[in-house]
């Protein structure tokens, strides 16, 4: 068919129906054998499945997000599951209710994250703003790296950004919103490199000397991810050792710094930690930030647990010297609950060093000559060409609560953590390991038939059967969640972690009474 034919059928096609909504299919026009008459998504009953859908997540989810009474979890062994999931993908769609009834199971089979008993993870709880905001952006599917396709989201990341750059004490400052802290650290490693090493960006690593960074044997294990990604080496990254609380060593630190000038390696970076997993320990920040003004080295922070604990006026002390750090990873989807992922990496210079780090110059993106300000395209920040709009939901619940309302949910969680490991020290059969720094309580729980035994080798193989022993049968209940695992010389124990405002202290006393229910006759 020609292009003229195509044109001159089409066009009596507008000229006959340019009154209805949708074209009938008469003088059909056919290009490979494909009739482009119309749309062919009958968007009905497209639009009555997200209407039903809809329901059954305000049904299922949020009006339930706060029952206590509901479970944490359906649990079911991963090929009984597939099966009640019918996972197997066919040639023909499948019809409207079966599909609500896919729905349905995948709810009743996930874990209620937003349950007030799952006390997991570093993430928990149910921010309705937030969720608001992500159904928003669900529906809109933007791309945030120009302001002509993403206007709104452009600007609101940007006023996000500041306002956090503005808690971290700096007049002034860079950031990108990515996808997790580990890329936000990750982010920070190159950053550091390229500052060092700018000639790597074109010439590659056989440009660089050999390069060493530094971080506490607590660190996230993002950091050794980042060396090894980044071509830097596993082996070149020097843990420092951390005190009995998790906390880096300033004298171990500048120990490692010399042994890497040494072996003539060049020592670029530091990262200290604000906040780690187990512990949610805090490095001290201020002794770390003057040995690396002394040995002239980049100074990250991964605060990406920790951050938030700068909202609190009681708490932000825990970050004192912060403000030093030439970068920050700092993750609201954590304790400020804006929903994952929402996670930002700061930076204190402001001169374009994050663009001129990342930047590929993208003609067909990244045109000079628009006829907007051309400042506000700032994906090419990024090392993502498509990115989702996370700082739309962070930005949307505060502006809800305002500060004062994040504040107080960072109060009342860690006050509750203060509850729970008073309770612990008060109960037979229960031990507080450390006294909590932040929103992790740590400790064992001791069935009666273990508290006459002797604690030699035998006992600590016996005993390290305990934690994984409960947390099996606290899952197949459904009750609750509650994490653990070992660390340096102690066996598995619980780490509990409190986040959500719908926490209450009596949600602290039945971890307790459940723990000791599910464990007793161990």
């Amino acid at each position: 068919m020609s292009s003229q034919s195509i044109h001159t059928a089409g066009q009596m096609e507008v000229d006959k129906n340019k009154q209805e909504t949708r074209p009938m299919k008469r003088n059909a026009v056919l290009v490979d054998g494909v009739v482009l008459n119309g749309p062919i998504i009958d968007s009905s009953s497209g639009e009555k499945f997200v209407e039903d859908v809809y329901r059954i997540l305000m049904n299922e989810l949020v009006y339930k997000a706060s029952d206590i009474n509901q479970k944490v979890c359906e649990w079911q062994e991963p090929e009984q599951l597939k099966k009640l999931l019918d996972l197997n993908i066919k040639d023909n769609g499948e019809p409207h209710e079966k599909l609500l009834q896919l729905c349905k199971n995948v709810i009743k089979y996930s874990v209620k994250t937003s349950h007030p008993r799952f006390f997991n993870q570093l993430y928990a709880g149910m921010d309705h703003y937030s969720l608001a905001a992500r159904f928003i952006t669900e529906a809109l599917n933007p791309s945030v790296y120009t302001y002509e396709v993403s206007p709104v989201f452009i600007l609101t990341e940007e006023a996000i950004l500041k306002k956090m750059i503005e808690f971290l004490g700096w007049k002034e400052g860079d950031g990108i919103f990515s996808p997790g802290g580990s890329v936000s650290n990750m982010y920070a490693v190159n950053l550091a490199r390229y500052k060092y090493c700018p000639d790597i960006k074109q010439k590659g690593l056989s440009s660089a000397p050999r390069l060493v960074m530094f971080t506490s044997e607590e660190c996230h294990y993002s950091m050794k991810k980042a060396a090894a990604f980044l071509g830097i080496g596993t082996e070149n990254v020097y843990f420092v050792k951390t005190d009995d609380r998790g906390k880096m060593i300033p004298e171990e630190l500048e120990n490692q710094i010399q042994r890497a000038k040494k072996e003539a390696a060049v020592p670029f970076l530091v990262s200290a930690t604000s906040g780690t997993t187990v512990l949610g320990a805090f490095d001290p920040l201020d002794d770390i930030a003057n040995i690396c003004e002394k040995h002239k080295l980049w100074f990250h922070v991964d605060a990406s647990w920790g951050g938030s604990a700068l909202m609190s006026q009681k708490y932000r002390k825990c970050l004192h010297g912060i403000h030093r750090a030439d970068s920050v990873a700092w993750n609201p989807h954590k304790m400020l609950m804006a929903g994952i992922q929402c996670c930002a990496l700061l930076v204190r210079d402001n001169s374009g060093l994050l663009k001129r780090c990342h930047s590929a110059e993208a003609t067909y993106l990244f045109q000079q000559d628009k006829f907007y300000d051309v400042q506000y395209d700032t994906g090419d920040k990024s090392i993502q060409c498509s990115r989702r709009a996370d700082a739309f939901k962070f930005w949307m619940m505060w502006k809800a609560l305002g500060t004062t309302g994040l504040e107080e949910r960072i109060n009342r969680a860690l006050a509750l953590t203060r509850y729970l490991a008073s309770e612990i020290k008060k109960r037979d059969g229960f031990e507080l390991l450390w006294e909590p720094e932040y929103a992790n309580t740590c400790f064992w729980y001791i069935p009666p038939s273990f508290r006459n035994m002797e604690k030699g080798p035998e006992y600590w193989r016996k005993f390290s059967n305990v934690a994984p022993t409960i947390k099996e049968r606290m899952m197949k209940k459904g009750s609750m969640m509650v994490g653990y695992q070992p660390h340096r010389d102690k066996v598995n124990f619980f780490r509990h972690i409190v986040i959500s405002p719908q926490v209450s202290r009596e949600d602290m006393d039945f971890v307790l009474d459940e723990i000791e229910r599910l464990g007793r006759d161990l």
